[in-house]
């Protein structure tokens, strides 16, 4: 593992400088992982990561997200965690990259125009630095915008703004997604269709919100929160019902859905759900490692989060594919879940098992 600081050029049209001095020397070398890069922005002084798991099915492929953490040892285990989970979201859904992640320590105060510039400046020198074995995208809290100030710096990185030639925002990509996992639940839980389910939605950014609107039109009764409350007009607005971010899991509903970032699944939250199933887009939703098993304990029925949240990956990662062809690979993951389904009833494992024997699989390939 190689981990340096202050790594950026000087100005915004200048090459890449090379890594100074460590910032993290004194880490040990994640199991598992084979670079990771945790780095100083000389422009914007914001400390910044990569981690690529695995290229071993291509190059690693993984979005950025910016996000407040208290310390910098709380941010290496999250890109480390998310990079990993990108491996396998990737190798189910069939395409070329491996996995990896990147990671913006966002401070205390809100990043003005001309610092958020600066840091995605950075954040293109570094991507830049892993010579095309890390491909970047947006992620929790960066868009579109954001990939475009990274792609003055390097090749690297998809989901630029349509009006650039990009993809855009992979955001209803991965609510289609989501949407075509739910429905290959609902025979699972004696559910014909969706009118009538009752929908628990945590997390009301891009994903959640799209996702809640297809409910709400399919006849679901959809309930919703965010640690934002600006966004209780939108909930409202769609006629969802909001719910309290601290009570939202403990209300009786059918599926719950884990819409915001990961690890929401405690052993604790997993004790007071009042659900028959869990199937959302947030990922590394499993906040201990055995999770899977104490959702299976209590007879609730768990779609692995990196089947059903690869919508957007799946949009980013096609460049060739027509839309077409783009939509009818979102639509089959619902069949992808099927499958993953299937294996665990087969062989007695819990979904989560079974989702990472099928991942092994295709890397051992």
């Amino acid at each position: 593992m190689t981990i340096t600081a202050d790594h950026a050029a000087t100005h915004a049209t200048a090459a890449p400088t090379a890594p100074a001095a460590s910032l993290l020397s004194a880490r040990p070398h994640p199991a598992g992982h084979e670079r990771v890069e945790v780095v100083r922005g000389a422009r914007s002084g914001l400390v910044m990561m990569v981690a690529v798991h695995s290229t071993r099915l291509g190059p690693a492929l993984g979005g950025c997200r910016l996000w407040h953490y208290d310390t910098v040892d709380d941010a290496v285990a999250d890109a480390l965690r998310l990079s990993a989970g990108m491996t396998a979201k990737n190798a189910l859904a069939g395409l070329a990259h491996g996995g990896g992640k990147a990671v913006i320590m966002a401070p205390d105060e809100p990043l003005d125009a001309d610092r958020r510039e600066a840091a995605f400046l950075d954040l293109g020198d570094l991507v830049a630095s892993f010579d095309g074995s890390y491909v970047t995208a947006e992620d929790v809290a960066t868009g579109s915008a954001d990939m475009a100030v990274v792609a003055r710096q390097t090749s690297a990185v998809v989901g630029l703004p349509e009006a650039d030639g990009g993809h855009g925002d992979p955001g209803e990509y991965t609510a289609r997604g989501v949407h075509s996992a739910l429905l290959a639940v609902l025979p699972r839980i004696r559910f014909a269709s969706p009118e009538g389910l009752r929908v628990t939605i945590v997390g009301f950014g891009q994903v959640g919100s799209r996702l809640a609107r297809m409910l709400v039109e399919a006849g679901a009764v959809v309930s919703a929160t965010d640690v934002n409350p600006a966004r209780r007009a939108a909930v409202e607005e769609l006629g969802a019902t909001w719910v309290s971010p601290a009570d939202a899991h403990r209300l009786d509903t059918d599926v719950f859905v884990p819409a915001g970032v990961g690890g929401m699944l405690s052993g604790t939250v997993i004790d007071e759900l009042r659900c028959l199933a869990v199937v959302g887009p947030a990922n590394n939703q499993l906040a201990e490692a055995d999770g899977g098993d104490r959702l299976a304990a209590r007879g609730i029925l768990y779609a692995p989060d990196y089947v059903v949240n690869a919508g957007g990956v799946i949009h980013l990662g096609s460049p060739g594919s027509s839309r077409e062809e783009v939509l009818a690979q979102i639509d089959a993951l619902g069949a992808r879940l099927d499958e993953v389904l299937a294996l665990a009833e087969a062989e007695a494992l819990t979904p989560s098992r079974a989702a990472d024997l099928l991942v092994a699989r295709r890397l051992a390939a």
